[in-house]
């Protein structure tokens, strides 16, 4: 364990910046360098990252006093079907747009 205090006894709390660098420090050190070719960034604050990698969640937090704590979960239920509902509107709309095209004349 880390001692945080300062020699008046007082707790040194952490910067946003330094909590940040210390996120990204971790994710190198767990994930390497190219961890952006994998991952998906879903939530991007200075003392929350959460990676996403298909139906994995990683997250990465930082507490006032710069420890990380590192979290590695499967997607939840709502998060997977999600995707689903969001490819199915996407679709839906695509279909929507074409038919509109067709019976204005404007495609086809």
């Amino acid at each position: 364990m880390t001692d945080h205090s300062s020699t008046t006894g007082e707790i040194d709390i952490i910067e946003p910046q330094a909590a940040r660098a210390a996120i990204d420090a971790a994710i190198l050190e767990h994930l390497g360098d190219n961890w952006q070719d994998d991952w998906l960034m879903v939530h991007d604050t200075n003392f929350l990252v959460r990676l996403n990698n298909g139906d994995r969640n990683m997250d990465f937090q930082a507490d006032l006093l710069g420890d990380v704590e590192v979290t590695e979960k499967a997607a939840n239920p709502i998060q997977i079907s999600g995707r689903y509902v969001a490819w199915w509107i996407l679709g839906v709309s695509i279909f929507l747009a074409l038919t509109i095209a067709v019976s204005l004349r404007i495609i086809g």
